[in-house]
């Protein structure tokens, strides 16, 4: 099935709440196909509920979205154009790494013969084809999380949500991760990249946004977000990010201290 021409991500006043607390507040963003989105915020900002919604696991209170043309509220028209990475990857302990990833072949219907290709290749590329047949619960937490991002991407996603990808990984996995996200980004795949790692989205990301408490903030592409519009000045990423996201009432608090 072939994505429906437009953006790869748009949204419009998506909203989730539960109860009488607003997880995700009036989001309207739009992500083009073939980019890599740097999607950004404080803990419990509301970033995993929106891939969640975006990803038709969550259905919105409110609010419209549609991913790859489709309307969330559609899942299977929307499910073969996506991969998604939770921060907890979806492994089985009792398979095998190979198993876990001819399992997840199963269940997007990749030919045999083209999955055990892809399979192997994505293995190599990770670094984990010596340990292939061994057990997952055997795995370290990197290893685990490196079958996660395969799986995600085995079946060549429309877009792919990578909830903090380079979780558990020590810096050569971390460069490899960095290097296959810049690949897939080069294929025309849309990746929605979201982790507290700035440098990585610094360095892959074509557009970021900023979600804090719920509502989208900032969003502008890395070199004009890191840019002071007051002074022209450049800051780091990790910079403007917290200034973007900072408190009011911490200023606050800090100027009634320096009063005492």
């Amino acid at each position: 099935m072939r994505p429906a021409d437009g953006p790869a991500i748009e949204t419009d006043g998506l909203t989730k709440r539960y109860g009488e607390t607003t997880a995700v507040s009036e989001l309207t963003m739009t992500v083009d196909r073939g980019t890599v989105y740097g999607f950004l915020g404080p803990n419990g900002a509301g970033k995993t509920t929106t891939m969640r919604m975006l990803t038709t696991l969550t259905r919105p209170t409110s609010g419209t979205a549609r991913v790859a043309g489709h309307s969330i509220t559609d899942r299977e028209s929307v499910t073969p154009h996506i991969g998604y990475l939770p921060e907890e990857p979806p492994v089985y302990d009792e398979l095998t790494g190979r198993e876990q990833l001819e399992y997840a072949a199963g269940l997007r219907d990749i030919p045999e013969a083209e999955a055990a290709e892809r399979i192997d290749a994505l293995l190599e590329r990770f670094d984990l084809r010596a340990d292939a047949a061994k057990r997952i619960e055997d795995y370290s937490k990197g290893m685990r999380q490196k079958v996660g991002v395969i799986q995600a991407v085995l079946h060549e996603p429309d877009v792919a949500f990578l909830d903090e990808p380079t979780s558990g990984l020590d810096p050569r996995a971390a460069r490899t991760m960095r290097e296959t996200i810049a690949d897939l980004a080069d294929r025309e795949m849309t990746i929605l990249l979201s982790t507290h790692i700035l440098p990585v989205v610094d360095e892959l990301a074509d557009e970021i946004g900023v979600i804090h408490d719920g509502r989208l903030v900032a969003e502008d592409d890395p070199e004009r977000l890191k840019t002071r519009a007051e002074t022209g000045d450049t800051r780091s990423l990790e910079d403007a990010f917290l200034e973007i996201t900072r408190d009011p009432t911490d200023e606050g608090r800090t100027r009634e201290r320096a009063a005492e």
